[in-house]
Order: structure tokens, then sequence, then C-alpha cells
């Protein structure tokens, strides 16, 4: 898929967190199976749960306690915050074949960083027990900036922060509003099909430039932008 004409020199790449360049379903779902347990509430399934987590933890608590009042959401949400920043990064991952991505843009010079709307007291341990802290060139959190994505400030921050032409980088995204943001901040947008994606959403509904249903696709798709050789698997 490709919307996009003539392309420009690539010069960067910035990716969404959750369910773009980390797998953090594993920890995020595990840790609302444990409030509904506790509040008395049967679990959602996995599968659901995985499907709603780039929505946030608000986002999350909504779905697993759809009837409760604005006092009792709060203090859901407070909880489910707590026990999350005590287990960030117990079973989350990179997705596969990242690692070597992120070496080979580290070894050829590529900027690379992340934008996220994750609050930074849990994006910044999160990438730091990844291993990933200090080699980033921008990291943006959810409240770096009083905008948020679908806003595009942020991504122009990242932008500056990188020392990169929004126009010459790339954001990748597995929500509307990463690729709504992307293309606010003039960026060339790849929506990451194979992230959190509700069964109701249509990612090629989103207005990307290219669609990535795989993470292999992804790769393969970075490459080429470079101009580095295809990727073996």
């Amino acid at each position: 898929m490709s919307n996009a004409g003539p392309r420009t020199r690539v010069d960067a790449i910035l990716f969404d967190l959750d369910g773009t360049l980390v797998d953090t379903a594993p920890d995020m779902v595990a840790v609302l199976t444990d409030l509904q347990k506790d509040n008395g509430r049967e679990p959602l399934s996995y599968k659901l749960a995985r499907s709603h987590v780039s929505n946030g933890a608000l986002g999350l608590v909504r779905l697993a306690f759809p009837d409760v009042d604005d006092a009792e959401r709060d203090r859901l949400h407070r909880d489910y915050l707590e026990r999350y920043g005590e287990s960030v990064c117990i079973a989350s991952t990179l997705f596969p074949g990242f690692a070597e991505l992120l070496d080979r843009f580290d070894a050829h010079g590529v900027p690379w960083g992340v934008v996220t709307n994750k609050p930074a007291r849990m994006t910044e341990p999160l990438l730091a027990r990844l291993g990933l802290d200090g080699r980033l060139a921008c990291t943006v959190s959810g409240d770096t900036l009083p905008q948020r994505k679908p806003h595009p400030a942020p991504l122009l921050h990242a932008c500056r922060m990188a020392g990169v032409a929004p126009e010459r980088s790339i954001y990748v995204g597995d929500a509307s509003r990463d690729i709504e943001a992307g293309r606010a901040a003039g960026m060339r947008t790849i929506a990451a099909a194979y992230g959190y994606i509700t069964a109701d959403d249509d990612p090629g509904a989103w207005g990307a430039d290219e669609m990535a249903a795989s993470t292999e696709e992804l790769i393969r798709l970075i490459h080429a932008a470079l101009g580095f050789e295809p990727p073996e698997f």
C-alpha cells in the first residue's frame, strides 16, 4: 500500500512504542488481569485486552470496567498505573527482528527514536530495561509536551531533538492517531498493522503512506527507504 508520490531521502526513523517497537502487551494485560481479579471481575480474554493496549492504561480500564462511575474509574486508573510502574518490563520485548534493525541503524549512523503517549515515568524505565536508553536520538513521552498525539507537536519536537527534517523522516505507528500526527508533521508514515489493532479498526483507512502487515514487512520497507540491502529472514 502506498499513498505517496516521489520519495525524498530518509534520514531518520521514529517509532511509536507500545505495539510498534515493543510488545508490551504481556505486562500491560497481566496488570489489568490482576486488577480485575482484585476487584471481583472476570478477566478479559488476553486477545481482546491485547488489541486495546495502544489505548493506554485508561483505555484498558475503560474496557475492563465499562460500568463504573468517573470517581471509581479514576481510582482504578491510578491503581493500574501504580501496579504497572512496578512491573513495566517483566515480559515486554522488542518485536521480532527489531534488535538487529536497531543495531544496523547504529552501525550506519541512522538516527532513530520513540514518540509515544506513554508517560515518561513508564517510558524511560522500559527503554532502560530493554537496553535502549542512550542509543536513541530522541525520546518524546506523552507528558514531555502539553500536546500529545494526534497533535503533530511531539513528532516535530522529536525531529528537532534528532536534528533531522520531518519531511526526511519516517514515523511508524499502530494507531490512527500515530498516522494523523505523522501526516500533520509532514513525515512519511507507515501503519504497523501487526500491532494492537481492535476488531473494528482498519489500518488501511488511516491514510498512511504504506502499511506493514508484519514486522518482516516493516523491516523490508525501512531497509528500502534507507537504501540498505534487503534483509534476510
